[in-house]
């Protein structure tokens, strides 16, 4: 069910996440599988890594550092880090949710359409690959790039910015509802997604 907050502006953009929204995604299991496959406790490659992971997520390591520290931190070789972090980008990038890609297409160009996604260094080439996010959307805001994450307020405000919109004129989509909340404390329509015919219906709602 949709939360309007304000009535008084039409709508000027729509924006998007992508993990579990325009990209269908799976749990991110690779390291618990990875764990297992190697005989390391279960935890192992999180408690080792996880400031590098929130360093990747806002742009604070490259991808070699990333690669550099797997293999300095777990005794890894090249060849192991490069296994491990394939699989990683296979479950982050997930599959194409055709029907809101599609539906994202119908809205330009009396919407400006964006994406603002939570992601780690590297994956805007990756996605662009996979999915050409640039044909689809008319600006795409990653956290790695921008140097902020989702529920930072100033997060918020750039995408206003470059979305050219108040707060109240966008509809922003994600499936996270920490983040669909904050979202909507800043004063932003947002859409809760649980699926594609109901985060559709969603957004229409607040076309209308």
């Amino acid at each position: 069910m949709i939360e309007r907050q304000s009535e008084g502006r039409s709508v000027r953009a729509v924006v998007f996440d992508v993990g579990g929204v325009l990209a269908l995604v799976e749990p991110m299991d690779f390291d618990r599988r990875w764990e297992q496959r190697l005989g390391l406790p279960t935890g192992t490659i999180e408690a080792t890594m996880a400031d590098v992971w929130a360093a990747g997520g806002i742009g604070g390591v490259t991808e070699a550092a990333v690669h550099e520290a797997m293999c300095q931190r777990l005794g890894w070789d090249a060849g192991q880090v490069e296994a491990v972090m394939s699989d990683m980008w296979q479950q982050y990038l997930g599959v194409a949710n055709t029907g809101l890609m599609e539906y994202a297409r119908t809205l330009r160009p009396a919407h400006r359409t964006g994406i603002l996604s939570n992601s780690f260094v590297g994956a805007r080439e990756r996605e662009e690959q996979r999915y050409a996010f640039s044909g689809l959307v008319d600006d795409i805001i990653y956290s790695h790039e921008a140097g902020l994450s989702k529920p930072d307020p100033a997060l918020w405000q750039l995408t206003c910015r470059r979305m050219n919109a108040e707060p109240d004129e966008i509809v922003f989509v994600d499936n996270v509802p920490a983040l669909v909340d904050g979202a909507r404390a800043f004063g932003m329509r947002a859409v809760l997604f649980g699926d594609t015919a109901q985060a559709i219906a969603d957004i229409d709602a607040h076309l209308r």
